[in-house]
């Protein structure tokens, strides 16, 4: 680890202590909760996270940000409760852009597309310069067999410059299944150069 990455591990360390300590006199605080969850999870401690966000939750159950937190670490290992998490995030605040992008990211895992695109669709409405709510509408998109809408998307993603390895891999994707394999090879060899490969998507 650099000295930078040791100094920020410092800082973190003590944060933590701060918040924890913070706790003692206001065991009932909701942010205090909820910034604790966002220290654990930045360190990469999950179960800590999730316990601090649930708690936090149970200390104000309208913090939609916590519920929002919560679905992002379940996402990759235990979608389902991700996708009810985030869904109530958007009970509380329809217009939530990271629930909405989580749950196209479950939609998708899930096997259900065309859920994960009007997700995805809101969550670019929302936040227009995200890459991570670029990518998961264009795979979306062609899992739900709209393969033009896809096409369009990526070559967009490309131009603005953003995750272009993710672009270019699903725009081959999209174009082969359109049978224009001389482009879509030549995208599919971009997405090797710039380090994507399949099992990121």
């Amino acid at each position: 680890m650099t000295n930078t990455g040791h100094e920020s591990n410092a800082k973190l360390n003590l944060y933590i202590k701060f918040l924890k300590e913070q706790l003692a006199f206001e065991p009932q605080s909701a942010a205090v909760h909820y910034n604790l969850g966002l220290a654990y999870s930045h360190k990469g401690l999950t179960a800590e996270a999730v316990s601090e966000f649930k708690q936090a939750i149970e200390c104000d159950p309208e913090l939609a940000e916590a519920y929002v937190n919560l679905g992002g670490l379940y996402a990759e290992g235990e979608p389902e409760k991700s996708i009810e998490a985030n869904l109530k995030a958007l009970e509380i605040n329809p217009d939530l852009g990271p629930a909405h992008s989580n749950l196209a990211f479950g939609y998708l895992r899930g096997g259900l597309p065309e859920k994960a695109v009007i997700h995805g669709e809101r969550a670019l409405e929302l936040m227009p310069g995200s890459p991570r709510a670029y990518q998961l509408l264009a795979a979306a998109h062609i899992e739900a067999g709209q393969l033009e809408a896809s096409v369009e998307l990526s070559r967009k993603m490309i131009q603005e410059g953003l995750f272009t390895g993710a672009a270019h891999f699903n725009l081959s994707i999209a174009l082969r299944a359109m049978g224009e394999e001389v482009e879509a090879e030549e995208h599919a060899r971009a997405a090797r150069e710039l380090g994507y490969m399949a099992s990121e998507n």
